[in-house]
């Protein structure tokens, strides 16, 4: 589907986390624990050291060998702040942001948004408002486990 036929779909969710913004971008962007929070995705490195502007990145998708990569290049590095990515994959395609903004009492809001092009044509757009709910639940209960891994800091470094 291409983005001039129709407009990307977007979604922005977010977490608190009872810990400072640099803690919080330390732990979104060690990619390969991404699996540990994120439901059904592994992540790995593909091109560059995953931490600076053109990195490579692809997470999987997936439940065992059911799945799809969403191969994705780091558009903009701006630690401990913000990271945008364009999705490039054959699915998944549009731009994503990570954003984690500071709070009062060393708190932050890590916030993740994606700007989707929907894939499947029409078939895709009349699936999507079906679809819609799960993921989004999805990345909720993604984003509440990533915020206690954070917060009681046992996520692998």
């Amino acid at each position: 589907m291409s983005a001039a036929n129709h407009e990307p779909v977007h979604l922005s969710l977010d977490v608190v986390v009872n810990a400072p913004v640099e803690a919080v971008f330390d732990a979104f962007t060690q990619w390969a624990n991404q699996g540990e929070w994120m439901l059904g995705t592994r992540v790995e490195v593909r091109i560059g050291d995953g931490r600076s502007q053109d990195s490579q990145i692809a997470g999987w998708t997936g439940l065992g060998p059911v799945g799809f990569w969403d191969t994705m290049t780091i558009t903009r590095w701006e630690p401990p702040y913000r990271v945008d990515v364009l999705h490039t994959g054959s699915i998944v395609k549009g731009t994503g942001t990570m954003e984690v903004l500071a709070l009062p009492e060393g708190r932050s809001r890590f916030v993740w948004s994606e700007g989707l092009e929907l894939p499947l044509g029409a078939l895709g757009r009349i699936g999507w408002p079906l679809v819609k709910p799960a993921f989004v639940a999805g990345v909720k209960r993604s984003l509440r486990k990533f915020g206690r891994l954070v917060e009681t800091g046992t996520l692998p470094r």
